[in-house]
């Protein structure tokens, strides 16, 4: 007795240290197996095995191999499919001899779902094992254009992703790692290597390689322009704002100040307030302004809805300044020595700093003469004028000195010299008149980075010996100027430069004559009268080309090798952005120590750079991504750095920016609040697109329609490419609004609005409100058109055609398949093929050869899934375009008998039968590409009560995207990772 009480006491000390869920689950265990094998396992016997044995398998299915519970438990994704096919009564099919009866096949069901129900429960949150993974193609193009700024796209050459069993390729189950794909990865990291620009603080990418004095000449000059474009420096525009603001009562803006209405205009502030005080607070007695005053007063007055009334009147005013400003102009003016060629740099950059200097200055014609009391006044009236209205503001072009009439000369921000290298800044009225403190700043470092990177002080001297000494005609043929030579590496030194300069002003000063020698042309013909200037200023201009020229090879020297720790600096917070996270301390020393290491093996600077950016990039630190498991055996939260990674490649496709990676850094993400807050802020940033593309593109099959080739041309004359590329961007812009707006997911099935560009429009018939305009504009009411929501758009209906006929059967697939999740199996090897053009059917229709199709006993089983739903789409053209007749020319036929019996006509009944009969599988099948595409895996029995709550808090928050995004990101697997010892429950 006294050992029972002891064994019973054992017992129940043993009961109370094990959980009551795993006694109920050990019961359950013992319970399935019951009925499994009483029940299950003879159903499969005598109904099953015969087609789907160990010695013949229909569909490539053997059931043999699944003979206990926990084999079944661990294929479910199979077992799904069977109990589809149970309840559909599809298994046995009619011709089976033996037929089970409901009551059997209920009892079997019943045992799937139990069987189901209690796998998901014992293993809800685990989750799952997350195999390391290379970036995907896309991801590691986005992540490059966000890590560089640049959109380099290094991938175009890689070979396609592999997709997993959701259809997604960005698990570890597809991306693996070959030796080829790893030299692919190592050109690409070069490639984009190739893009540093080293600047005199850091480095950044450019757009296009910059591996040749060329490709750093066109970035820097590039962005000098770029900057000059975007001020608006057209007078008309001025005019006209500040004729808005003068009836800002009229056009309905009373509280508008000037700096309002300049920012709506997209001009300078400081300058609309110029032109205002020159035009309606000064008043003007004689003269151009007085002139230009009169003209101001006698613009019309605007009413409520006529803010461009006035843009006549503008424009004409902008001319009178043009033809008065020309009046005034500075003559230009040339100054030479004798055998100095009118060409030569020094001299064409004395005239281009006359020409920079004059830009807001006056000169009096003769007619404007006469005694100083009568013209004083107007005179200074004038230089007024002058003053607000430069002749230019800046010079992007200049002709070349020796051929002005040779416009190919014309190079951007050229200093105009002969087939040298040159620049020459020419922007003041700009600075003094248009730009604040901010944009100065800006400019004038452009500028300085154009040196720094280029190097063309340098180059712009080394070209000025060569072509000095390069002809016989020219200067510097004399013995005496042999120390100088262009290709001599010191001839840029200081010591150098300062005894050419000597050399060079000793001739100049002992020449005979004022008159510079033309290159191509006589000394006389070179000047014309009244414009050359004297030997004095000639002499200086040369002084001051030795000068300048030496100050900004030292500043250039001296500014590169400061810049020097800065790039090293650089180059480690380049490092980790591309690792997201920080580095540890020996991270760091490795990778100055390996930038190092290549200058010691004698590489440049710049060369070293270049390397170290390029083992960044094929570190794995950078192209994997790697929740590395803990020790242990338990579930624990993945470090907050690898869930920002987790994050930013579910909502972006790319690396986490710097808002993220600062929660990562100070510990706080894996709060709930700060991770919705994220969450939220990640939705609304554009990246989002990414998301769109990847997950909406390989969910809805067109992520790479842009390539798509299968319509005849010929016969659709429409389908351009610039036809197709509007096409794939409609569900682009339709996800990124829904995204951005968290509207309701079901307007993917039901929404009256969709989104069209100029070219879309005419495609569809819609009215477009600007031809040619290429921005994306929302439709609404859009059903008018045949359009709304998913179903309808081009991309699909064109995408699931065959290019000569529409293909109702690939239509309706598409929607079954990929739409609502419905697993269809492959056809049989020999099903037969459908007339490639709908012109040439003959005397059956498309819809009588699909029905005749379906007599074919091995088709109807899946063809009545989906042959009707693809019948509603025939009231749309091969290229997606609505129509009314076939290219038979018969009449449109878009009744369908929908699964089930329902009836319906066309769209609106498809959209009618699936919010009756399918809804809920187009939510729950959201629900599972969404999950699988946010963790990188097929979803396992773990992820059923996700997906559960997934569906229901949608439910309870009016469908909101969101709402979805929230419910996984807050999920136990999005946060989680497997202990290294984790063992799946059996």
């Amino acid at each position: 007795m006294q050992f029972q009480h002891a064994a019973l006491t054992t017992f129940i000390l043993l009961l109370e240290l094990i959980p009551v869920r795993t006694v109920v689950a050990e019961a359950d265990d013992r319970e399935l197996q019951r009925l499994f094998a009483g029940t299950v396992r003879p159903f499969l016997e005598i109904h099953c095995l015969t087609c789907h044995g160990k010695e013949k398998q229909e569909g490539k299915l053997d059931l043999s191999r699944y003979l206990t519970t926990a084999a079944v438990a661990r294929h479910f994704q199979l077992w799904d499919r069977v109990v589809e096919r149970l309840e559909a009564k599809e298994m046995p099919p009619e011709e089976a001899k033996r037929h089970p009866t409901p009551d059997e096949r209920r009892r079997v069901i019943d045992w799937i779902r139990s069987l189901r129900r209690h796998e998901a429960q014992k293993r809800a949150g685990d989750p799952g094992r997350i195999l390391p993974r290379r970036l995907s193609n896309a991801e590691y193009d986005y992540t490059i254009r966000d890590l560089t700024g640049v959109d380099i796209r290094p991938t175009r050459e890689f070979p396609v992703d592999a997709a997993n069993e959701a259809g997604f390729d960005n698990s570890g189950e597809s991306l693996l790692m070959s030796p080829a794909l790893l030299k692919k990865y190592l050109d690409a990291a070069r490639y984009v290597a190739d893009h540093i620009v080293l600047k005199p603080k850091g480095f950044a990418f450019a757009p296009h390689p910059v591996v040749t004095d060329t490709d750093r000449d066109k970035y820097c000059v590039g962005r000098i322009v770029d900057f000059y474009q975007r001020h608006r420096v057209d007078y008309a525009d001025y005019f006209l704002a500040a004729w808005r603001y003068r009836h800002r009562d009229a056009i309905t803006r009373p509280a508008a100040t000037l700096a309002d209405i300049a920012a709506e205009a997209g001009i300078s502030s400081r300058y609309l307030s110029t032109l205002w005080s020159t035009l309606a607070v000064t008043r003007h007695r004689s003269g151009p302004l007085a002139d230009l005053q009169v003209m101001w007063n006698a613009l019309p007055e605007p009413g409520a809805d006529q803010p461009d009334l006035a843009r006549r009147g503008c424009v004409e005013m902008r001319d009178f300044v043009r033809r008065v400003r020309q009046v005034f102009a500075v003559p230009e003016r040339s100054v030479g020595v004798y055998g100095v060629s009118m060409g030569s740099q020094p001299l064409v950059l004395w005239k281009n700093r006359q020409l920079a200097d004059h830009r807001m200055l006056y000169h009096l014609p003769e007619v404007v003469g006469g005694d100083d009391s009568k013209n004083g006044p107007r005179e200074d009236n004038i230089a007024r004028f002058c003053e607000v209205f430069p002749d230019e503001f800046f010079v992007s072009q200049r002709d070349g000195v020796i051929n002005p009439a040779n416009r190919q000369e014309r190079r951007l921000l050229s200093a105009g010299f002969h087939l040298m290298v040159g620049y020459f800044r020419d922007d003041q009225p700009l600075c003094k008149l248009i730009l604040d403190e901010q944009g100065q700043s800006e400019l004038d470092r452009l500028w300085q980075e154009l040196d720094f990177v280029t190097q063309a002080p340098m180059r712009q001297y080394r070209d000025f010996i060569f072509f000095e000494r390069a002809e016989p005609v020219w200067f510097m043929q004399e013995a005496r100027f042999d120390f100088a030579r262009a290709e001599d590496r010191n001839v840029t030194s200081e010591a150098m430069i300062q005894r050419l300069a000597e050399v060079y002003l000793a001739k100049a000063a002992t020449q005979t004559a004022d008159l510079p020698q033309g290159a191509g042309q006589s000394a006389e013909s070179a000047l014309d009268s009244g414009k050359q200037g004297g030997r004095e200023e000639a002499l200086q201009a040369i002084e001051t080309f030795f000068t300048s020229t030496s100050a900004k090879i030292r500043w250039v020297e001296q500014a590169r090798l400061r810049a020097e720790p800065s790039h090293l600096e650089a180059l480690v917070v380049f490092s980790e952005r591309a690792c997201r996270r920080r580095l540890t301390e020996p991270e760091r020393v490795e990778l100055l120590t390996f930038y190092h290491s290549l200058r010691e093996e004698g590489l440049s600077h710049e060369d070293a750079v270049h390397d170290t950016v390029v083992s960044i990039l094929v570190s794995p630190r950078f192209c994997y991504r790697v929740d590395l498991p803990q020790a242990g055996d338990a579930v624990g939260p993945l470090s907050d750095y690898d869930l920002a990674s987790r994050l930013s490649y579910f909502l972006w496709s790319s690396m986490p920016d710097s808002e993220l990676l600062g929660h990562a850094a100070a510990g706080d993400l894996h709060r709930p609040d700060v991770l919705v807050a994220q969450t939220r802020r990640m939705l609304q940033e554009h990246r989002v697109r990414g998301f769109a593309t990847e997950f909406g593109g390989n969910w809805l099959e067109f992520r790479h329609f842009k390539q798509h080739n299968s319509v005849d041309r010929e016969r659709f004359k429409s389908f351009t490419n610039k036809l197709r590329q509007s096409m794939y961007e409609e569900p682009l812009q339709f996800f990124v609004d829904l995204i951005h707006r968290d509207g309701d997911v079901l307007d993917f099935l039901y929404a009256d609005y969709t989104f069209v560009d100029s070219i879309l429009a005419e495609h569809y018939g819609i009215p477009f409100p600007s031809v040619g305009q290429n921005n994306w504009i929302r439709i609404d009411q859009a059903r008018r058109y045949g359009r709304g929501g998913l179903l309808p758009m081009s991309v699909f209906l064109t995408m699931n055609s065959p290019g000569l006929r529409t293909s109702p059967v690939k239509r309706g697939y598409w929607v079954v398949r990929r739409v609502l999740g419905e697993h269809i199996p492959p056809p049989p090897p020999t099903v037969p093929e459908l007339p490639d053009d709908e012109a040439a059917l003959g005397e059956l229709s498309l819809r009588q050869l699909l029905a005749k199709h379906r007599e074919v006993e091995s088709c109807a089983g899946c063809h009545s899934h989906f042959d009707s739903i693809g019948l509603a789409f025939e009231g749309y053209g091969p290229i997606g375009e609505c129509r009314d007749m076939d290219l038979s020319g018969r009449p449109v036929d878009t009744r369908a008998i929908f699964p089930g019996g329902a009836e319906g006509v066309g769209l609106d009944g498809l959209r009618w039968y699936l919010k009756e009969h399918r809804e809920e599988e187009f939510i729950r099948n959201l629900c599972r590409k969404l999950l699988a595409y946010a963790l990188g895996r097929t979803l396992k029995l773990s992820d059923e009560a996700t997906i559960q709550h997934m569906g229901d808090n949608l439910d309870s928050n009016g469908n909101r995207f969101g709402s979805l995004v929230e419910t996984i990101v807050t999920s136990s697997q999005f946060l989680n990772k497997r202990g290294r010892d984790y063992e799946v429950p059996q």
